[in-house]
């Protein structure tokens, strides 16, 4: 049994073929083929002419050798080789042979235009009156006594009506003529040389353009790969030059490259955004909960070492130990409502697909509602304060209908008008303006404290950030996620928050959300 390995490692000739144009380039294969295609046409167009050429030069001899055979045919030539003035006459044109043949085919006058016919002259065939009147007066092509040499041939009898001489043979006979076709032979070979040399220059030139154009054609494939090779070494802001034709294919490719990068860099620096802030909200985190965490340790073990020895410290040990335990019982439910808002915010925004939505029991509410609880919250807080309900920007409370859940939005209010109460002096007026504006339903907090500097006002709503020494916080101030969990909520319910600030001027708190039509 024969080893199939062999056979296996065998390839076909268009599978070779096609080895070796895969292991090209493109600009190569392009150019192969552009110059495949160009001498295809020039081959083609040379010999449509050089075919052209030749019949047309053939197609004159036949009509010179037709119309001078009907002339001879009534010519009655004198025996022997000389040749009258008719007869010299008639065979005036180089390398023509005019012979007469009996109606047997054998020749009984021969008269030659040159002394040295090509080849020796031409091998005619057999040509008895049948023969002759078989070819019905057509021009054939004969070779000469050498073999090189072709030769033009037409053949007629002649006339019946001609008068026998004594010296000439019973029967009318044929005249055959024949001329040289080198000349026409010369001509399409100079023609076919010419047009191969021209083609070959023209092809050579055609090459050597086509590499510069398809070269500056592919520059922006070049371009995408150098962008690519920068990207692989960290450069994601790397982008690829667009150059003026946009509407080409490789313009086009260009453009979708260029939005795909941005999308993968706004993906990847969100991604990035969003890890740091993990990381500094756990450091964070870590710190806020040690405070309570430690304060509990450390009052527990002067207890277990006997530190009390009243019943009034124990009570003040336990009163100390119940209020560190509530501020991180607070501390982590702010952070786990934190986590659960980023998992539903964070997914889409890194491209990882639709992440659980926060629950929200939305329904149809009024935000003068909770602006008159608020009023009443703010004056629990801090009798002494000045508190008024307002519009949006002053004037009369309005009604402000909208589409959420009720209990996240107190939240939402409590946590700012605790941040108004708790960051502002005593004794520091407090607005509540709530109504429509611009075709929202809008809820303000307003109080008349230091304000904030533009820096301040661009990191409020970060998690654990607390304001400088220039906004005073109480003993009870929290760990800076009041308005980190305002932000969320607003957010998760589709609506924004901004806020109106300067230093010495106080702050607005606006809360804005679609507001709800009424129905028909």
């Amino acid at each position: 049994m024969t080893a199939p390995g062999p056979l296996h490692n065998r390839r076909s000739p268009m599978g070779s073929a096609r080895h070796v144009l895969a292991r090209m380039s493109l600009r190569t294969r392009l150019l192969c083929l552009a110059t495949a295609l160009v001498a295809t046409g020039l081959l083609a167009a040379g010999a449509v002419v050089s075919t052209t050429l030749h019949g047309y030069l053939e197609g004159r001899v036949d009509a010179r050798l037709q119309t001078t055979a009907q002339i001879a045919a009534r010519i009655t030539p004198p025996p022997g080789t000389e040749s009258p003035q008719n007869v010299r006459v008639l065979s005036s044109f180089e390398d023509t042979t005019v012979s007469y043949v009996d109606d047997t085919g054998a020749a009984h006058s021969t008269f030659d235009s040159t002394t040295a016919a090509p080849g020796g002259g031409p091998q005619l065939p057999d040509l008895d009156r049948d023969a002759v009147l078989d070819r019905s007066g057509q021009p054939f092509t004969v070779s000469a006594r050498d073999g090189d040499h072709r030769w033009r041939a037409v053949a007629l009898t002649r006339p019946d009506q001609l008068i026998e001489s004594a010296d000439q043979p019973a029967g009318n006979g044929s005249v055959v003529i024949a001329t040289s076709l080198d000349e026409v032979d010369r001509t399409v070979q100079k023609t076919r040389t010419v047009s191969l040399t021209a083609g070959g220059v023209l092809l050579a030139v055609l090459a050597l353009v086509g590499w510069f154009a398809i070269r500056s054609g592919l520059r922006p494939l070049t371009r995408i790969e150098d962008t690519a090779e920068a990207i692989t070494s960290g450069d994601f802001s790397h982008r690829i030059p667009e150059t003026a034709g946009s509407q080409t294919e490789v313009g086009r490719l260009t453009t979708c490259l260029n939005r795909m990068l941005d999308q993968i860099d706004t993906a990847f620096r969100a991604r990035a955004e969003a890890e740091s802030r993990m990381r500094r909200f756990f450091a964070d985190a870590s710190h806020e909960l040690r405070t309570p965490l430690v304060g509990i340790k450390g009052y527990t073990d002067l207890y277990r070492m006997g530190a009390s020895q009243t019943r009034q410290e124990t009570d003040h040990i336990m009163t100390r130990i119940a209020e560190e335990s509530g501020r991180l019982t607070r501390l982590v439910g702010d952070m786990l409502l934190l986590a659960r808002l980023d998992e539903a915010a964070q997914g889409p925004a890194l491209g990882i697909g639709p992440a659980p939505a926060f629950p929200l029991e939305r329904a149809p509410m009024d935000l003068r509602t909770l602006a008159a609880d608020a009023l009443h919250d703010v004056r629990a807080l801090d009798p002494s304060r000045p508190v008024t309900l307002t519009g949006p920007d002053g004037g009369r409370p309005a009604t402000a209908p909208t589409l959420a859940d009720e209990e996240r939005l107190r939240q939402v209010v409590t946590n700012l008008v605790g941040n108004a109460v708790a960051h502002s002096p005593d004794g520091t007026p407090v607005r509540i303006g709530v109504g429509v504006k611009d075709g929202l339903a809008v809820l303000e907090v307003a109080d008349r404290g230091p304000g904030l500097s533009p820096e301040e006002r661009l990191r409020v709503f970060e998690r654990f950030y607390r304001a400088d020494a220039s906004r005073s916080r109480t003993t009870g101030a929290g760990a800076g996620l009041g308005l980190s969990i305002v932000h969320s909520l607003v957010t998760a319910h589709g609506g924004d928050i901004e806020v109106d600030t300067a230093p010495g001027e106080g702050c607005t708190f606006r809360v804005r959300f679609a507001l709800l039509e009424p129905m028909d």
